[in-house]
């Protein structure tokens, strides 16, 4: 347990000194096995040539850049304004309605996206003119776009959940699966911390005008694209007509079908989506590497055993040990690029996890709620930089006092998947 330890820690130390967090695992990974094996290279560097080699040609992870690809292809296609306007619609007139509009817009985009970072910055282009204009205050305006963009990744398709089930060999439709209920609850949850927010202060978010019946069904007649491709990619997996591969394949050419419909895909245009979807592909894919050759090296020490022992020896109740795990998560959040922090944490956790008797596709749920609160957990939180540099008029501490409450609601639905986890298990048991 001590190697695993000094390795980690060698890890942080690196990442300190700004190598890159894919480079420092790799680093660790490579070095730690070596020495493992009393200093002999040769296994070590076989290992990271696998590791190379298999990454790149597993079938399954081409899952990641085809959604990828689906998603900038929808971004383009300017789909969020048909989301946002039908949720005004039916919410707009309600104290803190837009704010409300552009967390059910999130989750809807996010239904087609599969990426926090990109459902927040197109939402802080659609919703945070309107919410401006009608004088929300910026506290509620930026928490709202940021912890809605988070809904990304929750409900599928999304490409956290395929980066874990490869990493743990966990089954991607029954995750995709899972992660349906959890993102409704979310989205109910962050509508109940708008709420809160404006009883507290009514004038953060006053509500507009209340929108006729007809002009209800016709917005959501714009949205019927998004409903369609949704549809097609998650009932064809589910329905065993293609794979989750497949399905990946088939939904980023149904976004680019639509985006030519739409008009919205020049030549510029595809360039500039191919190119997006490549650089955010690597991205991943450096990192799942890194990540791969550090969890070989935690792997042949005795940390896993130890911990496991540890709990064992204690008689450590296993949700006591499930709240301890997500505690650490939440902390590591706050200071750790969050894909990472998760690859860097399941090679320890996850043993853990299965000796207690967990479902892997219940943790794997977890994990991606806890990703999705390191993304608004100031000070490094993804999604916060991300609206910091798309509206500079807005100032730093303005968006991270604007994302408590909405932290504060995604742990109340963590502490609610810990206590009843058959809200994410009840899906994925419906499946063959």
């Amino acid at each position: 347990m001590t190697e695993a330890l000094v390795g980690l820690a060698a890890m942080l130390l690196l990442c300190l000194a700004r190598v890159p967090i894919a480079l420092a695992m790799a680093i660790v990974g490579v070095v730690g096995y070596a020495y493992m094996r009393d200093w002999n290279w040769a296994p070590a560097f076989a290992s990271l040539q696998t590791r190379l080699y298999e990454t790149g040609r597993n079938y399954t992870l081409s899952v990641v850049p085809l959604f990828i690809l689906m998603g900038n292809f929808v971004t383009r296609a300017g789909l969020s304004q048909e989301l946002f306007r039908a949720a005004y619609a039916f919410v707009g007139h309600l104290r803190g309605g837009l704010a409300m509009a552009t967390v059910l817009a999130c989750a809807g985009f996010g239904a087609i996206c599969g990426s926090s970072i990109a459902t927040a910055a197109t939402m802080a282009k659609v919703a945070y003119p309107s919410m401006k204009r009608f004088g929300y205050a910026d506290t509620l305006s930026a928490g709202a776009i940021a912890a809605g963009g988070t809904l990304g990744i929750m409900i599928p398709p999304s490409t956290i959940m395929v980066i874990y089930g490869v990493f743990t060999d966990t089954n991607i439709g029954k995750l995709f699966a899972a992660g349906i209920l959890p993102g409704i609850l979310g989205a109910f949850l962050l509508c109940l911390a708008v709420q809160y927010v404006t009883w507290r202060d009514p004038r953060a978010g006053p509500g507009g005008e209340r929108s006729a019946w007809r002009e209800r069904w016709a917005a959501l007649k714009g949205v019927w694209a998004v409903a369609a491709l949704f549809v097609f990619v998650m009932g064809g997996i589910y329905g065993g007509f293609f794979t989750a591969t497949e399905g990946a394949g088939m939904g980023a050419f149904g976004a680019m079908v639509l985006a030519l419909y739409r008009r919205a895909l020049t030549w510029r245009a595809l360039y500039h989506a191919l190119v997006e979807s490549a650089r955010t592909t690597s991205m991943l894919f450096l990192i799942l590497i890194g990540a791969l050759m550090f969890a070989e090296f935690v792997n042949i020490t005795t940390m896993p055993n130890d911990l496991v022992a540890f709990v064992r020896r204690f008689e450590i109740h296993p949700f006591a040990v499930v709240a301890a795990i997500c505690i650490i998560y939440v902390l590591l959040g706050t200071a750790m690029e969050e894909l990472s922090m998760v690859l860097l944490t399941i090679p320890v956790f996850l043993p853990v996890i299965l000796q207690l008797g967990f479902d892997p596709v219940w943790f794997g749920i977890l994990i991606v709620v806890v990703v999705e609160i390191g993304l608004i957990s100031p000070p490094v939180g993804m999604n916060l930089f991300v609206l910091k540099t798309l509206l500079p008029q807005v100032h730093q501490n303005t968006v991270f006092r604007g994302v408590l409450p909405f932290m504060a609601a995604d742990v109340v639905r963590m502490a609610l998947l810990i206590a009843f986890p058959p809200i994410s298990l009840y899906l994925p048991s419906l499946m063959r």
